[in-house]
């Protein structure tokens, strides 16, 4: 695999950030929280412990676990 296959985007300049997996949008996140279920529904009942998961998780653009706007 070249790079993690899910994706935690830069902040939106108003906030959150996308949520992508295998380059399929799940959503904008605000917080943790919502990316932890934006994964469950994409049927990764693990979903809590792949945040910090390089292998799994890439955050790109700024901080883990920072939602505020860019």
């Amino acid at each position: 695999m070249a790079g993690a296959p899910i994706a935690v985007h830069s902040p939106s300049p108003t906030g959150g950030r996308r949520v992508t997996a295998r380059g399929q949008i799940l959503g904008l996140a605000h917080s943790d929280h919502d990316v932890i279920e934006f994964l469950r529904r994409a049927g990764l009942d693990d979903a809590e412990t792949l945040l910090d998961d390089p292998a799994r998780v890439k955050w790109v653009g700024d901080h883990a676990h920072q939602y505020d706007a860019a």
